[in-house]
């Protein structure tokens, strides 16, 4: 089998586990030792465990063994974000101010990668509260992206994305409210997808807040769909059986109307290479029978400022419910941020809550006379690890997540897959968004992008 152990993909292992070639065990040690490799330098996970892995990967070994996986991933190794709760492991979000006493439950996609029988290597760094797309944390060490050590893995999903890129498995968790999943996806050259709101159950629910797969490639991603989509009742917001077959990835491109959204109308510019490298792919897409048309700006500084507001509000309140000795340590950028909405009273929280309708309805009157929209993930590549966002500023915190925020409001998916790099070696990210509840398609249409790509540059699997 080419490849070492740990750059294998989740679908290759299943079928080498199913034929007896290789063993969940072997595998585990590989992503163990790959994992002792790049760590000291990635500094992407939280409650590592490695002798629990190799636990779980003994029981499934011998599950296989009987002829009786748990799930046809089974003995697959991977990481769960740091903020989707797990029994008996303390939840800081990311944050010094957090309470460390252990969980006694389990989080929905927790619940069921158990119950498929993945190896949980261990959780994955974030930032304050996760409100920061960056590895920067006031509890984590400094989360690093393995393209450039230099650079940042973005966030807040920001350990997943550093894992993934980096080897520790081929199947990874994030949640994602604003743009978390398809950020540090697009940074790090990940196949990152924030499903439709309520398609993979989530506790605690919040609006535009889901949780999904972060991957090397779009199989893996819909495989993993398929066990994280299991219903759960906990999950208010959560969306009934749909019965999709998430292994149905072909599908043609032909016929099929793409709209190409380079300017959201608000936020920092699209970088030349950046749009260089979407414009690449609207060419793929049109060799290929597809029909490309531009999409003017359909979002405005209004609705994000509004947005800002009630989120800087919410995070305001939660500062101010904290004793005064752990406020303080908070990382001061957020504490900054948030310091924004201290005088905010009734009125403007909720012009700013409105907004999220605004968004919404913006966002699916665009799509609508499309098949789907293609654009950049972000308008620019990955920028310094030392820093909270791409501007360095907490008055303008938010100015980079114009294309990725929209689909959170509107409850549609939208994927993000690696479509070119910088001329610094940095990956560039294809934003793919569907109309709500067609999960499925999107993922379709970016496997038919991965074929059309071709091959991409080798994974940053070496130490620096």
């Amino acid at each position: 089998m080419a490849g070492a152990l740990h750059t294998l993909d989740a679908i290759t292992l299943s079928r080498a586990y199913a034929g007896r070639s290789l063993s969940p065990v072997e595998v585990t040690q590989a992503v163990i030792e790959q994992i002792e490799r790049r760590e000291p330098e990635l500094c992407a996970l939280y409650a590592y465990d490695p002798d629990a892995a190799l636990a779980q990967a003994r029981a499934s070994e011998a599950r296989w063994r009987h002829g009786a996986p748990l799930s046809a991933l089974d003995g697959v190794p991977g990481t769960l974000k740091e903020n989707i709760a797990t029994r008996g492991c303390p939840l800081p979000a990311g944050t010094a101010a957090s309470d460390l006493s252990p969980l006694d439950w389990d989080a929905p996609p927790a619940a069921r990668w158990k119950e498929a029988g993945l190896v949980l290597l261990a959780k994955t760094t974030m930032p304050d509260w996760g409100m920061l797309s960056s590895g920067l944390s006031s509890f984590h060490k400094l989360a690093r992206n393995p393209w450039d050590t230099r650079m940042n893995p973005g966030g807040s999903s920001a350990g997943a994305g550093a894992a993934a890129a980096a080897g520790y498995g081929p199947l990874h968790v994030g949640t994602d409210i604003g743009g978390s999943i398809r950020l540090p996806a697009g940074w790090c050259g990940l196949v990152g997808l924030k499903p439709s709101a309520g398609r993979v159950p989530i506790k605690p629910p919040f609006v535009g807040r889901v949780a999904g797969p972060m991957t090397r490639t779009v199989a893996d991603c819909a495989a993993l769909m398929a066990i994280l989509s299991r219903p759960d009742a906990r999950d208010a917001t959560g969306l009934p059986p749909a019965g999709i077959d998430w292994g149905a990835l072909a599908r043609g491109v032909r016929g099929l109307r793409l709209g190409l959204w380079l300017d959201p109308g608000w936020g920092l510019a699209v970088e030349p290479e950046v749009r260089a490298a979407v414009e690449a792919a609207a060419r793929a897409f049109e060799a290929a029978g597809a029909i490309v048309e531009p999409v003017p700006a359909f979002t405005t500084r209004a609705m994000m400022d509004g947005l800002d507001r009630f989120w800087r509000l919410r995070s305001w309140l939660d500062l101010q419910a904290l004793p005064a000795e752990r406020r303080q340590r908070v990382l001061p950028y957020i504490r900054d941020w948030a310091a924004g909405a201290a005088g905010l009273g009734a009125a403007e929280l909720f012009q700013g809550w409105s907004q999220i309708a605004a968004f919404r309805d913006a966002a699916v009157a665009a799509t609508e006379p499309f098949d789907f929209l293609i654009s950049p993930t972000c308008p620019v590549p990955s920028y310094p690890a030392e820093w909270a966002s791409p501007t360095q500023d907490p008055a303008r915190p938010l100015e980079h997540i114009a294309f990725t925020v929209p689909f959170n409001m509107s409850e549609q998916p939208a994927l993000a897959i690696h479509c070119g790099m910088t001329a610094g070696g940095l990956p560039i990210g294809l934003q793919i968004a569907g109309h709500r509840f067609d999960d499925l398609g999107v993922l379709q249409v970016a496997a038919a992008y991965e074929a059309l790509r071709g091959a991409m540059p080798d994974w940053p699997m070496a130490a620096a």
